[in-house]
């Protein structure tokens, strides 16, 4: 059985082309896990709205709490690790990781980087090894093969891999770095640009973002499904 864990980042609360205001990212990520469904309805599905509802941003007693060793935490670092705790938990439980973020001034949106902060816990999702001084950082979420589905939506275009304003979108780049980090390396990414604009040009990077997802939702799913059945039993 897979299990999926869904973000959803975007401040805006409904479904582009459904609900007034909605959002774009909100559409594709609903498609991609309601699509999975149709395919594998036995399969577990966790959502967070962290849009709607952010998760804490780190301060100095979590910071305090986090480079403690546990053996060595009083009950308070604990309940301040609570909810780092929580969301660590539902990542390394998942096998696909699928993320909906709009680009909010060239970057993610502070709800998300929020998310990021609380799941890279040294001892959780990285260690550290001093003795490794070329590479000291061991990812701890590469024990088995997790992938990442970031699906996003731009103002702009061009904003895209070898795009005139590529240099200017530190959403998917600083999100795979975030992510390859901590060891889920099988990254996918698709995107809808000219929401300024609209109109048919927005309309069209839609329909082709949309047909992206169901193709991708297709193939994940034969693939994930394939590599079940060899496994030994």
């Amino acid at each position: 059985m897979t299990h999926i864990l869904q973000l959803d980042a975007s401040a805006r609360p409904g479904l582009a082309g459904t609900d007034d205001h909605g959002s774009i990212s909100r559409r594709l990520t609903h498609r991609f896990v309601s699509g999975w469904q149709g395919r594998r309805p036995d399969d577990r599905v966790t959502y967070r709205d962290i849009g709607g509802h952010p998760p804490s941003f780190i301060d100095q007693p979590w910071i305090q709490a986090a480079f403690t060793p546990s053996a060595q935490r009083p009950s308070w670092m604990t309940d301040t690790l609570a909810e780092s705790d929580q969301l660590v938990n539902e990542l390394t439980a998942s096998d696909i990781l699928v993320i909906g973020a709009p680009l909010y001034n060239f970057g993610m949106p502070a709800t998300l980087k929020a998310w990021v902060d609380q799941v890279v816990r040294l001892g959780r999702t990285v260690d550290y090894e001093p003795n490794r001084p070329e590479d000291p950082f061991i990812p701890l979420l590469a024990d088995r093969p997790r992938h990442a589905v970031i699906l996003s939506s731009r103002g702009e275009s061009g904003l895209g891999p070898g795009g005139p304003m590529a240099h200017m979108n530190h959403l998917e780049p600083n999100l795979t770095t975030v992510l390859e980090f901590i060891g889920i390396t099988r990254i996918h990414r698709i995107a809808v640009e000219y929401q300024e604009e609209g109109g048919a040009l927005l309309a069209a990077s839609i329909e082709a973002a949309e047909r992206d997802v169901d193709a991708l939702t297709a193939h994940l799913s034969q693939t994930i499904h394939a590599g079940e059945r060899a496994e030994p039993a």
